[in-house]
């Protein structure tokens, strides 16, 4: 028996891997975090199987089910919305499966950046534009942020943000992001990236919180923040394809290789 922590993306269904497709359409029991996984995700658990919307489960709720399929012998599909290495709330979960010795694996899943990304059809690294991307949240009264990792830290970097559970501090984020990006920063406000209901606002840090109160977004939106995310058209292209720069797997005769430590 095992238990797979899947992640099913941000949304669509067709952004599921297909070992997670597989894996869901196999296990007997499949609990999902209905709130933020579509059940056309889990449409494909077998006929017969125990499928569970989590949301209103606490974590003694969702241990017990899986205690029960132990005792049955039975393979879980505990399916997280996103990738549920990134605020998917499984170490709880895998310090409890350590406890009772029940062997668990988990699924890699599209993150909600990169399904924002794709959305707004750019890459978030711009050569000599922007090269690191942060992934946080702001410091909310049920999980503090850890010292150090404030947002202000982050924004003395210059980097592309992807700030989540953040849409209902967007007067603070504002705030605190100004002083080091500008009021003309281009920021991204992604709204279930992947639902049918999909929605993308685009704006600078200085009108960007007027939109969002206007289309009444309070929660599963994730907030881009950076230069990269405007209309950059003057950038060097990259030495990935540069001809006069060869690597390893484009040698050119007579030319010292530029060992890449990318590929």
């Amino acid at each position: 028996m095992t238990v797979y922590f899947i992640g099913a993306g941000p949304g669509d269904p067709e952004l599921l891997t297909l070992k997670a497709q597989r894996l869901i359409a196999a296990c007997p029991v499949c609990l999902f975090a209905g709130s933020l996984v579509p059940e056309q995700v889990v449409a494909g658990a077998p006929e017969g199987a125990i499928v569970k919307d989590t949301a209103a489960m606490t974590l003694d709720d969702t241990h017990g089910e899986i205690l029960a399929a132990h005792k049955r012998g039975e393979d879980v599909a505990r399916v997280h919305s996103g990738d549920p290495s990134l605020y998917g709330a499984i170490a709880e979960q895998i310090r409890r499966l350590r406890a009772d010795d029940i062997p668990y694996e988990i699924i890699p899943g599209v993150p909600a950046y990169a399904a924002a990304a794709a959305a707004l059809g750019q890459e978030l690294t711009i050569p000599e534009v922007a090269q690191s991307i942060v992934l946080t949240r702001v410091s909310m009264q049920s999980t503090s942020m850890p010292e150090g990792e404030t947002l202000e830290n982050f924004a003395r970097t210059g980097a592309t943000l992807a700030i989540h559970l953040g849409v209902r501090n967007m007067r603070e984020i504002e705030r605190v992001l100004v002083p080091h990006y500008g009021p003309d920063c281009p920021v991204v406000v992604a709204y279930r990236v992947g639902w049918p209901d999909e929605m993308i606002l685009r704006g600078t840090l200085t009108d960007i919180r007027k939109k969002v109160r206007v289309e009444k977004i309070t929660r599963t939106a994730l907030i881009l923040v950076g230069p990269a995310l405007g209309e950059v058209r003057e950038f060097k292209d990259s030495a990935l394809y540069d001809p006069d720069k060869p690597h390893v797997l484009r040698p050119v005769v007579g030319v010292d290789l530029v060992e890449d430590h990318n590929t």
